[in-house]
């Protein structure tokens, strides 16, 4: 678990290297006031496609209330291949690219996946290596005390 590193102000070469399917630069302080899970992954890593069920339903419950999920693809794929993979997978959250990398704007990054909960006050509050269940991170918000969330349904 991180402490807590502040996202207000950073600007480091990480989050400039952002981008968005469509080439658009997107930045780490998005979704600002919700709670946001930074999911590092790529598609041959076997945990990252056994997590991806979870992130879908608990980005479904949450998004349009409390918390976001964003996947930061971590692999240098072609657009069209990495489009056709999140289709398949019926990703319904927010897919950004990053070059490979071992160290992010939010911190290391010793393998994959690794997630990163950042509050809605922009603060690094815990950093996962391995898999995540939504109600991992539903229980570990809830810990945080700042407001509860509803639990996802199995």
């Amino acid at each position: 678990m991180l402490g807590c590193l502040l996202l207000a102000g950073l600007a480091s070469a990480g989050e400039q290297s952002l981008h968005d399917l469509q080439g658009k630069p997107r930045s780490l302080v998005e979704f600002e006031g919700k709670w946001r899970l930074f999911n590092y992954w790529a598609t041959w890593c076997t945990p990252c496609l056994e997590e991806i069920p979870e992130l879908v339903r608990f980005h479904a419950r949450h998004k349009d209330r409390d918390a976001v999920v964003i996947g930061i693809n971590m692999e240098q794929l072609d657009g069209e291949a990495l489009a056709f993979f999140i289709r398949e997978l019926a990703i319904n959250y927010p897919i950004w690219i990053s070059p490979p990398t071992q160290q992010s704007a939010l911190g290391a990054i010793p393998g994959l996946p690794t997630s990163f909960l950042v509050s809605p006050q922009g603060e690094v509050v815990a950093r996962q290596v391995g898999v995540v269940s939504a109600r991992m991170i539903e229980r570990f918000i809830e810990r945080q005390g700042s407001r509860k969330v509803e639990p996802s349904h199995p």
